[in-house]
């Protein structure tokens, strides 16, 4: 994610709803991919910056200052840290962490179910596509990494299984 300040007009209505927009659709009760994500270590994320652990590895790490306010912490523990505030929708809020949009790309344009009912129309309108083999695996690997003071490895396919979660169904 990268501040743009000369945008596109396109670029600059991909806002970032938050989670919370996310939540009625995908609230299913056979695939409920929102109660999986809230309860994850990704909802936590931004919180857990806010502990004396976070505090002690920053300051071992080298930062100065808060890690809830340290770009080095927030690109892996929030989503939105760096985005100019007129890319933020009304119900967002950095605090909820990793949030949907972070893995799925800003949702204002293709939150729709119109929208998300037609998997290209939904990418061509933000969503991410993750259909190229290893996507998933690559983008989890953007902060699952040794650049993190409390890196103690990362397994893909155990760690995936905790996070994975399927399409609602078609109505």
């Amino acid at each position: 994610m990268k501040v743009l300040s000369h945008a596109s007009s396109f670029e600059a209505e991909k806002k970032y709803v938050g989670s919370k927009s996310c939540q009625p659709c995908h609230q299913h009760v056979k695939h409920n991919q929102y109660k999986i994500w809230k309860e994850s270590a990704h909802a936590r994320a931004f919180k857990t910056l806010l502990t004396d652990k976070a505090k002690a590895a920053a300051l071992k790490a080298g930062l100065t200052g808060s890690p809830e306010k340290a770009k080095a912490c927030l690109k892996c523990h929030a989503t939105g840290y760096n985005l100019d505030a007129g890319r933020l929708g009304k119900r967002f809020k950095m605090e909820d962490g990793i949030q949907c949009e972070t893995c799925h790309g800003p949702g204002a344009q293709y939150k729709k179910l119109q929208t998300m009912r037609d998997h290209a129309k939904a990418v061509a309108a933000g969503l991410t596509d993750f259909s190229a083999e290893g996507a998933i695996e690559k983008l989890c690997l953007e902060c699952h990494n040794e650049q993190s003071p409390t890196f103690k490895g990362f397994q893909f396919k155990e760690q995936w299984s905790e996070i994975k979660h399927n399409h609602p169904p078609k109505k």
